[in-house]
């Protein structure tokens, strides 16, 4: 049996140890199941959150502020 092999989302780097391997998020897909986000045990902390989605919603609202009831 092999083990499955993550790549770390903070360094890019690829997680051999799967006792090294943190579990931080999970991504929904957009046309399919999503899959799960790993790290480094050691970078884990570090990974921040992906802003471009809070970005989208920060227009939005601004968008709607700006004209309300459109």
């Amino acid at each position: 049996m092999t083990a499955t092999l993550h790549v770390c989302r903070y360094c890019d780097g690829l997680i051999t140890d799967p006792g090294n391997a943190v579990r931080i998020a999970y991504e929904d897909g957009m046309s399919g199941p999503g899959r799960i986000v790993w790290a480094h045990r050691e970078h884990a902390h570090l990974v921040k959150p992906d802003p471009r989605p809070l970005a989208l919603l920060a227009r939005i609202r601004a968008r709607r502020a700006a004209h309300p009831g459109t």
